[in-house]
């Protein structure tokens, strides 16, 4: 005979050998589309940004969030030949604010690696992480991992 159990939010069912031994009885819930927390993935059928979508990474929030969602929004509805291009100036004020937050929004080059820092130092020119250098290779639709692990 299983038993049930209630923890919280979670309901803890113990079967036995004679519960797996009989078919299920279970009936599946179709999903729903309009459910705001079932993934949708990045745009919504609306059209509209997805700020819950997990491939952002966590940049949505957190203390650079608002710019974030100011240079993604302007990227993703802008109308340029060059898609962004209009948008250097929102993506500068992000980057900016991840500067202020080095811990939340590490550079890739300071990600741990084998060489030691004076190795790392001697190589890195002073102002190599500039707001131009971040916009020539940043890719808005590719999620930020780094960021999402510290998120």
């Amino acid at each position: 005979m299983s038993s049930i159990r209630q923890e919280g939010k979670d309901k803890i069912i113990f079967v036995t050998k004679e519960d797996h031994e009989t078919p299920s009885s279970a009936e599946f819930v179709e999903e729903d589309p309009n459910d705001p927390y079932e993934e949708q993935g990045l745009i919504l059928p609306s059209g509209e940004i997805n700020w819950n979508c997990p491939c952002l990474g966590g940049m949505a929030s957190g203390p650079c969030g608002t710019e974030f969602k100011e240079a993604f929004s302007c990227f993703h509805y802008s109308k340029e030949e060059v898609k962004g291009s209009d948008c250097l100036e929102q993506f500068r004020t992000m980057q900016e604010c991840l500067q202020r937050y080095p811990e939340l929004y590490p550079k890739e080059d300071d990600a741990p690696s084998s060489q030691t820092s004076e190795e790392s130092a001697s190589e890195e020119p002073s102002g190599a992480n500039t707001a131009a250098g971040f916009e020539k290779d940043y890719d808005p639709t590719r999620p930020n991992s780094e960021s999402s692990a510290d998120s």
